[in-house]
């Protein structure tokens, strides 16, 4: 629990320190290309890839670069959605990416919803409603490409879970921050600029940092805990993001904001629920089958 808390916090450093820089002026594209650059560099460096090379070979290159794109989307348009929005309001919408994973993993992974966990999207869905108010003054842009970077999310969470039991940890960490390096390596010129002050160098540079420890942070929590008992705890990230909203940029978020955010995690924690009460019945079968069979033989 204390291993995903501290991911939070890194997680939302790394939105924190964005923001200050595409409000200051700096490209989003070439803030993206810093962030995933320093990661890939960090991910050799940790991982000693010089020592233990196979572990970095990707058994299917064309999933795995499918599934950078994916997150790199997630991240270019969060960086660019926190040009306009708080850090709280990015944040609760990516919360409803486990609506979009329920949604898709039936067509994409054949793990159909019932009916309970597709009332819990929609409800979740209303929760995104309120925090964006279309219709009624408060829908931007910036809330546009906020939902596209929740939807890419829940695109690379899904090719995550389709391609864990192949590819390697870390060949999915390094894939994931090599290839938009690459793909970004392009508009480098015509989009990047130079700090003006010492301490924007700092953040610029701990933008790799922040992203990869986080991650490292993730890894080592799913190693000691199961997925189901960490479930709940990556929604205290929000609290993380309140703070820091108001310590940094003197922003608390508004009454909708806070609403719709307490909408969209009751109904992801209840589809966390609601998955795992049937992986147990699920579990409970298959022993009771077990039993029946052993006493037959």
């Amino acid at each position: 629990m204390l291993l995903i808390f501290g991911s939070g916090l890194f997680f939302s450093a790394l939105d924190a320190s964005a923001k200050h820089l595409v409000t200051s002026g700096m490209a989003a594209p070439f803030v993206t290309w810093v962030r995933f650059a320093m990661h890939a560099v960090l991910v050799l460096l940790i991982f000693k890839a010089w020592q233990r090379p196979e572990t970095l070979v990707a058994k299917n290159l064309k999933m795995q670069i499918l599934r950078a794109v994916f997150m790199f989307g997630s991240t270019i348009f969060n960086f660019m959605a926190l040009q306009t929005l708080q850090l709280a309001e990015t944040v609760s919408i990516n919360f409803a990416s486990p609506m979009v994973i329920t949604a898709l993993a039936g067509p994409l992974l054949g793990e159909w919803a019932g009916w309970r966990r597709w009332l819990a999207v929609g409800i979740g869905f209303i929760g995104v409603v309120v925090i964006t108010r279309p219709g009624f003054g408060g829908f931007g842009i910036g809330y546009v490409f906020s939902i596209c970077a929740m939807l890419s999310s829940s695109l690379y969470t899904i090719m995550t879970r389709k391609m864990g039991g192949s590819e390697t940890a870390e060949s999915l960490i390094l894939y994931s921050a090599v290839v938009p390096a690459i793909f970004m390596l392009p508009a480098v010129p015509l989009t990047g600029s130079l700090p003006a002050h010492w301490y924007d160098w700092m953040i610029l540079l701990g933008l790799g940092f922040f992203g990869g420890f986080g991650h490292w942070l993730l890894i080592k929590a799913y190693q000691r805990a199961t997925a189901t008992a960490l479930a709940p705890y990556p929604y205290l990230q929000l609290v993380w993001m309140i703070i820091l909203g108001w310590l940094v940029f003197g922003q608390l978020p508004d009454k909708w904001t806070l609403a719709g955010g307490a909408i969209i995690v009751a109904s992801g924690l209840y589809i966390i629920h609601r998955e795992h009460t049937l992986r147990v019945r699920h579990r409970a079968a298959l022993n009771a089958e077990a039993e029946e069979l052993a006493k037959k033989l």
